[in-house]
């Protein structure tokens, strides 16, 4: 059972505090670099790192008067820094400072989602292998198709946050990239080297080419991750939506003894939680829209994508953050009923077998439509009142012509179906 949530530790990241502390550490590396060229005196470095410090209530007094957040951040430090706050920022563009410093709190926050990632990975593999062998009916079009077991439901799902744990490495890449270029991004002010300092200081690798900003087909794509993920976690809420339906009752959410269900209808046991993450999905997806809309910036930069980003990319992290750990909730407590999964094996009374019968006949010399249409005109033939689909071949000429009785009941072997579950297993690492 998880009894917390990452969410209050998330959201820290994209606190104001956590902000104006990030961008501190990009101008204070900014300055060192400088130092480290001669063009602050190491003196002046000395009281600039001993007296930065910034007050948030401060910052946003500054910014009514001049409706900058990065000159309010800057003026709030050089009232505590004094004289030498003249070197702090020198060279630098605002967005040298908020696209580096907004690249450090999109990987803190994905490096998040990679742990929420890996605990959910241990909750399905632990369900996979408990019902590894736990015999269950194959769904295709909705409709009972032949055996799987609820083990391998459950791998599949394992398999592919194995790949969402892949894209969760790829967004950290992409995004861990700094820019200290200048206002167009030609360096015309600041040195080069300064970039690969600042960049290689914070963890990130400095951008090959930029202009005013970083480019938005990275954060495009680290928004797109998110929505992607958010995707896989609908798909499994959505299968178990299914499997709690009162006509399956094969799986359902836990219950607990004091919860309500319908303030009506004292009996129901809603799937919430999964119909709750399959409407939270739809945010994500429509953040990555916003975002896909931002990659094309007017010539060097313009704005219209900082507002939506101030929204969104917190937004997204928050809000995935929070559906990792209702869906891992959910699987740890999942209930699950192998004794109905059984019985509803037997709901349609043997036709999930048919595709068997079809192979023996074909393995007897039938061509395979006259084998086809033998096997389709005895499932055809099954009433629900009527003898099982087991019997209706035993007493069919034109399958007995072919199969004998023991051959007829082989094909009705739920072994036969799962011989090759620890080979999938393995493949999928569970």
């Amino acid at each position: 059972m998880i009894s917390r949530y990452s969410l209050p530790e998330m959201s820290a990241i994209w606190s104001e505090e956590n902000k104006f502390r990030v961008m501190l550490d990009v101008e204070l590396a900014a300055c060192e670099a400088m130092a480290r060229l001669g063009r602050i005196p190491k003196l002046a470095l000395r009281n600039i790192t001993s007296k930065a410090r910034f007050d948030i209530e401060r910052i946003k007094e500054i910014e009514k008067a001049t409706n900058h957040d990065v000159v309010a951040f800057i003026a709030n430090l050089a009232e505590n820094i004094g004289e030498d706050s003249k070197y702090v920022h020198m060279g630098l563009t605002s967005n040298d400072v908020l696209d580096t410093s907004l690249s450090v709190m999109m990987r803190q926050a994905v490096e998040l989602l990679m742990e929420d990632n890996k605990r959910l990975l241990r909750a399905l593999k632990k369900k996979a292998r408990r019902y590894k062998t736990t015999p269950m009916v194959g769904r295709t079009h909705g409709m009972h198709a032949e055996p799987i077991t609820f083990g391998l439901k459950m791998a599949l799902f394992y398999d592919e946050f194995k790949r969402n744990a892949n894209r969760l490495n790829r967004a950290a890449e992409i995004i861990s990239v700094g820019k200290i270029s200048g206002a167009v991004g030609t360096y015309a002010n600041i040195e080069p080297s300064v970039e690969e300092f600042v960049s290689k200081k914070l963890g990130l690798k400095p951008a090959r080419v930029s202009t005013q900003i970083l480019q938005r087909d990275r954060h495009a794509e680290y928004a797109a991750t998110l929505a992607l993920i958010g995707c896989s976690i609908e798909k499994l809420a959505t299968e178990i939506r299914h499997l709690q339906r009162t006509e399956v009752g094969e799986a359902q959410e836990y219950f607990s003894p004091t919860q309500k269900g319908s303030s009506a209808m004292p009996h129901k046991k809603n799937p919430i939680t999964c119909e709750r993450l399959c409407g939270l999905s739809r945010v994500l997806r429509g953040n990555a829209q916003a975002e896909l809309e931002s990659v094309a910036l007017w010539h060097e930069r313009d704005i219209s994508h900082s507002s939506v980003e101030r929204i969104i990319i917190p937004d997204s992290t928050i809000l995935l953050d929070y559906m990792f750990n209702k869906m891992i909730e959910l699987i740890d407590k999942l209930v699950v009923y192998p004794d109905k999964m059984l019985e509803n094996i037997g709901k349609t009374r043997g036709i999930i077998f048919s595709q068997r019968v079809l192979l023996e006949l074909i393995n007897k010399g039938l061509r395979r439509q006259e084998a086809y249409d033998i096997v389709q005109r005895c499932a055809m033939g099954l009433k629900e009142d009527g003898p099982d689909f087991r019997q209706i071949l035993l007493a069919s000429g034109e399958v007995r012509k072919y199969l004998s009785a023991d051959e007829i009941e082989a094909c009705f072997d739920l072994r036969y179906h799962l011989k090759y579950v620890d080979r999938i297993f393995k493949k999928a690492g569970v």
